[in-house]
């Protein structure tokens, strides 16, 4: 059932430099994860899920490979004559990085928000991997009387809010009035005109902002507890869908502990790792605790230990990559071809 009373935001302007290896070319909203999901389907996916049908992505950089990710929002049920999918580029580049919930990025495309005829607006980051009932959240901020209800995580915040669509209009509209550049900058000024409450989420959540934590978060993917905790079949996650063959196992091949998505062709060993589509790996090749993108191909009798290959990678026979710290993976830009010994 549709809930006309939420409409969804989306904040997809962020651009964390610890991350710029892996989204120069792209937005951190359309960062692969999980084998076969961006970062945005689990944000989009629980908006979806809890009933909202008119959500707005707002993004600023690269964002070619997420409009084709996204399309039509026909994979989110999105592809709609009333409401749907609203994609809002920011109309300038130049302007300082903003906190999550910008009103200058907001300011630019104020017409959504005036036609659309929901109550509420639910505003959220694009990189929080998580998978969320937001109908609970407006439940207990209307039961409790809220003007901002700010999502926590153990105490700490997951730069997602609830408010009334009407409000979120007038501090848009009054920014150069009051100060306030975003919905973070309201909540740490302590308003008293306005009724703040936390909500505290208890499910699997993680934020993507270095590749420590993209590396962190991902490996965790290979428990089980957690892996069901995030992938809920009463909540499933939705992405964009590619028909693909099953992936090939050939003869000899070895696989361990590890996600391996489709249209492979798995000919070595593959341990504690996750293998996007389209991938090869050949004989007598190791991978251990790697994360493996799209369309990478990897040689003969090769060694990766803690390694993260971009999309389109190509690495030849015999080369060995081992990082010493299993914390601090080595990172192989897109469309690199890697032919090196590389230990660190």
């Amino acid at each position: 059932m549709n809930n006309k009373r939420m409409l969804g935001v989306i904040d997809a302007t962020t651009f964390y430099e610890p991350l710029k290896d892996l989204i120069q070319h792209r937005t951190l909203a359309a960062l692969p994860f999980g084998g076969r999901y961006r970062l945005i389907d689990f944000v989009l996916s629980s908006m979806v899920n809890s009933g909202i049908s008119s959500v707005a992505v707002f993004p600023k950089h690269n964002y070619r490979s997420l409009m084709d990710h996204l399309g039509s929002g026909r994979n989110w049920d999105l592809n709609r004559k009333r409401d749907g999918l609203f994609f809002f580029p920011a109309p300038v580049l130049d302007m300082p990085e903003e906190l999550i919930g910008s009103f200058h990025h907001f300011e630019s495309h104020m017409s959504y928000f005036y036609r659309s005829t929901e109550e509420y607006a639910l505003v959220a980051n694009c990189y929080s991997v998580l998978n969320m009932d937001f109908k609970a959240i407006l439940d207990r901020h209307i039961k409790n009387g809220c003007d901002i209800t700010e999502v926590h995580q153990m105490g700490e915040p997951l730069e997602i809010y609830l408010l009334k669509k009407d409000l979120l209009i007038d501090l848009i509209e009054n920014k150069d009035t009051t100060g306030y550049r975003s919905l973070k900058d309201v909540i740490d000024s302590g308003d008293a005109r306005y009724t703040f409450c936390s909500y505290e989420y208890t499910g699997y959540a993680a934020q993507i902002d270095s590749i420590e934590k993209y590396f962190k978060s991902s490996m965790e993917l290979l428990n089980q507890s957690k892996w069901h905790d995030l992938f809920r079949k009463d909540n499933p996650i939705f992405t964009k869908v590619k028909d693909e063959p099953p992936t090939n196992y050939k003869k000899g091949a070895t696989v361990k502990n590890s996600m391996i998505a489709n249209g492979c062709v798995i000919e070595g060993h593959v341990e504690n790792s996750i293998i996007s589509r389209s991938v090869k790996i050949g004989k007598g090749t190791i991978i251990k605790n790697c994360i493996i993108m799209q369309k990478s191909v990897i040689g003969e009798n090769c060694q990766l230990d803690s390694v993260i290959l971009d999309k389109d990678v190509k690495i030849t026979d015999n080369t060995v990559l081992i990082s010493e710290a299993y914390t601090n993976p080595i990172v192989i830009k897109k469309g690199v071809v890697q032919g090196e010994l590389m230990q660190s």
